[in-house]
């Protein structure tokens, strides 16, 4: 079997749809844990649901990224 190709996922992306998706908090409460804006919290499930969609449809596996490390 070939290698899968990867879609990448930060860890904002997670947390912003483990908060929303699987905690079911609306988007004010979870941008409030996450102390971001909800601009930006809908613009990070945007993304992260885009990525999650394409893996699932394409059949790529999701690498997180922990981006607090690359510092």
């Amino acid at each position: 079997m070939s290698e899968l190709e990867c879609v990448f996922l930060d860890l904002d992306e997670l947390e912003a749809m483990r908060l929303c998706d699987y905690e079911n908090l609306d988007q004010t409460e979870a941008s409030k844990k996450m102390e971001i804006s909800r601009g930006t919290l809908q613009r990070i499930l945007y993304s992260a649901r885009k990525k999650v969609i394409d893996a699932l449809i394409n059949s790529k596996a999701i690498n997180i990224n922990n981006i607090k490390d690359n510092t």
